[in-house]
Order: C-alpha cells, then sequence, then structure tokens
C-alpha cells in the first residue's frame, strides 16, 4: 500500500508465547500477522506472553505480573491463573488508555479475555477484534456490552460470524491465511497426517480410528495440551503403524505434513476455521474431514473429502477419495483462500475503513455528538 504506515497495538494471549512450536492456532495466526504487517512497513507492538518469538520485527509491550499476598491467595473464588490474566489485561488496557495513548493508531485486540473489550471505551483509537472462538460466556457477556462505535468485529469464518451474530451485528468475515511459502508443495508419502493440540474436542481418537480402519500408517503431530486425555485415550491407541512425533516446530511440521498422503481434520467441536486444512493444502496434501463450523468453507471438491460429522467409517473411505486428489489443485486451492497476503489486504482495508469511520465528523467512536 502506498498509504501511511499504521502503528498498530496487538493484543494476543497473557499466557501462550507467540512463538514456534506454537501453543494452538490462535498463535500461529498472530505470528503470521504481525509479521506480514510489519514486513509492509507497519510499526505493530505486541502484546504476548513471555517468551514471544524474537524473530519478530515488533515492539512488545510487557504483560505485568502481580505476587498476590497470602490474605488474597486464600480466596477461594478465584483462581491464581484468573487473577494473573485479569491483571495483565487491566495493566496493558490502562496503559494503552494513558501512558501510551499517543502511541497507536489502531488496536487489534486477539485475546479471549473479557476486559479489552469491556475496557475498550476508554481508548483514544479505536479497537478492532478478532472472533477467533465460539461465543463463550464471558467473552459473549463483553462482546454483547461492548461500547457501540468504538469496536469493529471481524470473524475468521461466516460460520464464526453467524455463531456471534446474536451479540454482534456487521461482523466482517475474514479468513485466516498463512505464509504460503512456509508451507511448501509436497510430493506426499505412504502415511496419513493429524496435527493439533491433543485434546478431546480435536477428536484425534476418531481420526485414528478411521486410519485404522482404512488400513493406514498415521503420524500424529501437536502439543499435549491435555494429559488426561492424551495418556487415557490415545496413548493406548498407538502403535508401530499409528506414531506420535511430538510437537514439531514449523519447518518440521511442515515437512511432515508434505510428505503425507492425506490430513485428517476430525473436530468433535464446530472448528470456527480450521488452521490445519489451509497448512495442508499449501503443501499439496488433500484433506479428508468432517463438514463441521468453518471447515467447509475452506476445502472444495478439488481439494479435498468431506464427510458428516463424527462419522468414522465416512472418513476412513474418505481417505483413498482425497488422495486420489490432483495435489497440484490442492496447492491451487490454498493460493486462491488461504494465503496472509489476501488476509492482510482485507485487515489493512478494515483499519482504513475504521479509521475513517472513528474520525469523521459526526463521529466520536461513532458516538453521536449532541
Amino acid at each position: 500500500m502506498n498509504e501511511k504506515p499504521l502503528r498498530i497495538a496487538v493484543l494476543a494471549s497473557s499466557s501462550f508465547p507467540v512463538a514456534q512450536p506454537f501453543a494452538g492456532g490462535l498463535e500461529a495466526h498472530v505470528y503470521n500477522l504481525v509479521r506480514a504487517l510489519t514486513d509492509r512497513g507497519h510499526h505493530v507492538s505486541l502484546f504476548a506472553a513471555d517468551g514471544s518469538s524474537v524473530d519478530l520485527d515488533a515492539t512488545m509491550l510487557p504483560v505485568r505480573t502481580l505476587d498476590l499476598t497470602p490474605i488474597a491467595l486464600a480466596d477461594l473464588a478465584v483462581t491464581p491463573t484468573a487473577v494473573r490474566e485479569h491483571h495483565a489485561y487491566l495493566a496493558v488496557m490502562m496503559e494503552l488508555a494513558g501512558a501510551l495513548s499517543n502511541s497507536f493508531d489502531i488496536v487489534h485486540n486477539h485475546s479471549l479475555h473479557y476486559l479489552p473489550l469491556a475496557m475498550s471505551a476508554t481508548l483514544p483509537v479505536p479497537m478492532v477484534t478478532t472472533l477467533h472462538t465460539p461465543p463463550f460466556a464471558w467473552l459473549e457477556s463483553a462482546v454483547a456490552l461492548a461500547p457501540f462505535g468504538a469496536n469493529t468485529f471481524a470473524a475468521v469464518s461466516a460460520f464464526a460470524a453467524e455463531q456471534w451474530a446474536d451479540v454482534a451485528t456487521g461482523t466482517i468475515v475474514i479468513r485466516n491465511g498463512i505464509s504460503l511459502q512456509d508451507w511448501p508443495f509436497g510430493a506426499g508419502g505412504d502415511y496419513v497426517v493429524w496435527s493439533g493440540r491433543l485434546v478431546p474436542e480435536k477428536g484425534l481418537h476418531l481420526a485414528i480410528a478411521a486410519a485404522k480402519l482404512a488400513g493406514r500408517s498415521l503420524r500424529i503431530a501437536g502439543p499435549i495440551s491435555n494429559l488426561e486425555y492424551f495418556h487415557g485415550v490415545v496413548e493406548p491407541l498407538l502403535d508401530d503403524r499409528v506414531r506420535y512425533v511430538g510437537h514439531l516446530d514449523q519447518p518440521a511440521l511442515a515437512a511432515l505434513v508434505a510428505g503425507a498422503e492425506v490430513a485428517l481434520v476430525s473436530p468433535v467441536w464446530s472448528e470456527p476455521y480450521g488452521l490445519v486444512v489451509a497448512e495442508a493444502l499449501a503443501c499439496g496434501t488433500p484433506v479428508a474431514a468432517f463438514a463441521r463450523g468453518g471447515i467447509p468453507e475452506i476445502i472444495d471438491a478439488s481439494s479435498g473429502v468431506l464427510v458428516p460429522a463424527d462419522d468414522v467409517a465416512g472418513l476412513a473411505a474418505a481417505i483413498p477419495a482425497a488422495a486420489a486428489l490432483n495435489r497440484h489443485d490442492a496447492r491451487a486451492r490454498a493460493e486462491q483462500v488461504c494465503s496472509v497476503d489476501r488476509m492482510v489486504d482485507e485487515y489493512e482495508e478494515l483499519y482504513r475503513s475504521t479509521l475513517e469511520s472513528a474520525s469523521a465528523p459526526e463521529s466520536a467512536h461513532g458516538l453521536a455528538i449532541a
């Protein structure tokens, strides 16, 4: 863009670093976005947990901590984790409204905490919030009460926007994007792959059952985010043909996915987007997936096979069908709908339109002036 670079404060998780190997899709998304924005000349400051990536050309906003007194720790009504997150977001919002009030043109909120939204009207600049999840209770409450005009909402899929429609009207759909060069085309191989957080809602146990039913070897990669699920459900299913290969950094994960015949995606919840789908397609790896949440918005008939949710037999049958698809068509689909360039184009447009609305003569953060 030839327009003046923007000064953007990006709010991510106070608990999970934006660093490889990523804790989840939100952290990977923020990393891709911040890197792309800085590459385009914008000045980005990132609020994220300690340990966030030093290879991002962005200023870090500190995560403030508080050592609770013994009296506070004895309060059984709250948990230390909840207080730690509360303190961190309260501190950064107060700093953005106070000492840093002249430092930014816009704030882009990716956090799942209610305080950035609740305090958005205290900021001298508008806030864009990306809705990455279904409407969980505390966040739904904050969105419902978010001050009109101080907030602009984007959702990562049309499905997610519809989920939020009761409390967030006029939500803009900006689907996530990935750096296609980080996920190079591969020739495939003799195994299927599953990647993501090892938690019950991602449905790895169903993918394992489908792979076994189809007679395919399966490679599994991702963080063990739920030890009880891994040890109680997943680990007993592992064998010589079903292997957990660890929590890989991005280049190693890309190599694993690019070397797979098919990628399995088996959520048992309504996945708002499905970043692992985009990553697989970029590698030219066709996808066999449950038709759930935002996943059908990414896959078309040339790049994958969708089956009804929770249909293990259907997922098993989809593996050879997906393997028969042209890998170049899968890559072409990623180039069409999953690129970070497309995503950042749309966010830049949203930033500009939001700033124009906020600076309109009849508007003070969108509120009518009497």
